[in-house]
């Protein structure tokens, strides 16, 4: 009896220190915060009053923030009140503008329609890509930059403003009277049903209302007798988690545990089910996804995955596990932070790059697939964490020839898009368009009467192996072949035009479709020869194959 009190006591002594330290632990962490506060007070104050120049108080405190959230991951980001537009455009995917993509013309060191959105302002009022900005109610917009511009196309809904404009081929700028509306992107820019009744449907982002439209057209292609659907994630970098949960749902039961999120403290730990009856539970689904599928993108390829419900195909995706909040500040500013981590069905997170844990120069480093653990699928197939999503069945991603890079760069895809256009007031269906041998031929003289020029990597890793061999003595024995070599290898552009014939009668034909049919019509160029799509056709044709990809394997 007298042991059981001594015991009854140490278990308080025990547990009163516990406590005691717990407060003396919470007691420093405050006092440590506060003591920073203070210095970084008086810092400000003392540069404000003695620094040698004036500083911008707001851009320096911005500057700081800015630097010490960056420090912590790129996702947590501070917004102050003049910059609530931009945050808000974040989650409800809309903005007010005039709808269009600009890009930079380096030669002219001006700005320029690049793709205009349909049923955009820039369409409506006949804005087309190429057309060089001047000025925007009259200020000139030489030397600024994409940026800046971009922020004088943007403003209060309703409001107007004149836009001029140089078009090629005409003689005098053109103005324009331009309303800003409300630019809401399109996030089904395109669906359709493909060979052997297979659907196919295009979701660009989870922010807005992607459930409610992926819901519609879902069942527009049912109606069309579609047996099987390809969702394709592609460049979809997330969004709002509940609406991956919700689009999952269309194909899980009611009840399924899909996403868990666990933070620091109890608020950030939630559990998201499938709250709603399914639409189709057997109809064969397969996921493309590459490096630039994200966040709330991964949720619905990876929890399909997890319950063995679809088939995912193409590239390992980004690998965003975290989760973030908004939350309010003074002054009508805000912060985007990082609050927790998600899981899906196995348990595992795909979160693929380590920002605790970072590198002697401070970068942060991707979490290595020898450091990944395995988890396990409903039917228990193998999967892994910390490195995305990787697809059950991987392509290989096609490599581009470098000439084409330089291409692109130099505007030379674009400007002959736009001196087609200008030739051409009409041209065939997207589906149907093919770029001509004469059309290729055409580009080719364009290109060489330019002063286009690129660097031949081939010709740069040659000099710098003729170097070494020189330094190391064995140059002398070799000189005859690295001449040989140096003639095989001779810059030859109308050789490397016509080596890449192919690629780049793609980029054209992309490049110009878009000039008429817009977004949807350079989504049907693009998966007239795409190795993902061709991939799950062939798996979706193949019922069995379909059924194995997603059955665990028999041990041998």
């Amino acid at each position: 009896m007298k042991r059981n009190k001594i015991w009854g006591i140490l278990a308080v002594l025990f547990i009163t220190a516990c406590i005691g330290i717990g407060f003396q632990q919470s007691d420093d962490r405050n006092f440590q915060i506060s003591k920073n506060l203070d210095i970084f007070n008086a810092l400000i104050k003392e540069l404000d009053m003695l620094y040698v120049d004036t500083i911008d108080p707001n851009q320096a405190i911005r500057d700081g923030i800015d630097a010490m959230l960056y420090g912590l991951d790129p996702y947590t980001v501070y917004y102050p009140e003049e910059d609530q537009d931009e945050l808000e455009q974040m989650l409800k995917n809309s903005y007010g503008g005039i709808g269009s993509i600009i890009t930079w013309n380096p030669k002219l060191k001006r700005s320029m329609i690049s793709e205009p959105y349909e049923g955009m302002p820039a369409a409506k009022h006949g804005l087309k890509a190429g057309d060089i900005l001047l000025e925007i109610d009259g200020k000139d917009l030489m030397g600024k930059d994409n940026q800046q511009v971009s922020n004088m196309l943007r403003g209060e809904i309703g409001t107007t403003f004149k836009l001029k404009v140089e078009r090629p081929g005409t003689k005098r700028p053109i103005e324009f009277e331009i309303v800003r509306q409300s630019i809401e992107l399109p996030i089904i820019p395109y669906y359709s049903v493909l060979t052997d009744s297979i659907g196919y449907i295009n979701l660009s982002t989870f922010s807005g209302d992607p459930s409610k439209e992926f819901k519609r057209a879902f069942l527009d292609l049912k109606k069309q007798g579609i047996n099987s659907l390809v969702i394709d994630l592609r460049g979809n970098g997330g969004g709002l988690l509940d609406e991956a949960i919700e689009i999952a749902n269309f194909f899980v039961p009611r009840g399924k545990t899909l996403v868990t999120t666990k933070g620091k403290i109890q608020q950030a730990h939630s559990t998201y089910k499938t709250l709603r009856e399914p639409i189709d539970l057997d109809i064969p689904l397969t996921i493309l996804v590459n490096n630039s599928t994200a966040s709330a993108s991964e949720i619905l390829a990876g929890s399909l995955q997890d319950l063995d419900r679809a088939v995912i195909i193409g590239n390992r995706t980004f690998g965003k596990g975290l989760v973030q909040t908004t939350r309010p500040l003074p002054y009508g500013a805000a912060m985007k932070l990082t609050t927790s981590k998600y899981y899906i069905p196995s348990g595992r997170c795909v979160q693929a790059i380590d920002y605790q844990h970072r590198n002697a120069d401070g970068s942060a480093g991707r979490v290595p697939d020898s450091l990944t653990n395995v988890f396990y699928t409903e039917a228990g197939r193998e999967v892994r964490d910390g490195g995305g999503i990787r697809p059950d069945i991987e392509v290989e991603p096609q490599k581009a020839a470098n000439i084409l890079y330089y291409l692109v760069n130099d505007n030379q895809i674009f400007d002959y898009a736009t001196q087609y256009c200008l030739k051409h007031p009409t041209i065939a269906p997207a589906n149907e368009f093919k770029l001509t041998d004469k059309d290729f031929q055409e580009f080719k003289e364009m290109v060489k009467q330019s002063d286009f020029k690129y660097d031949q990597q081939t010709g740069k890793l040659l000099k710098n192996l003729r170097e070494i061999a020189e330094f190391e003595g064995y140059l002398e024995g070799a000189t005859a072949e690295f001449e040989a070599l140096e003639k095989k290898l001779q810059h030859d552009l109308e050789h490397d035009l016509n080596h890449s014939e192919k690629e780049i009668k793609q980029l054209l034909a992309l490049e110009i479709i878009k000039r008429y049919y817009y977004q949807k019509g350079g989504i049907i160029e693009q998966l007239k020869d795409d190795p993902d799509l061709k991939a799950a056709i062939k798996v979706l044709q193949s019922p069995e194959e379909y059924k194995q990809l997603l059955t665990k394997k028999k041990a041998s």
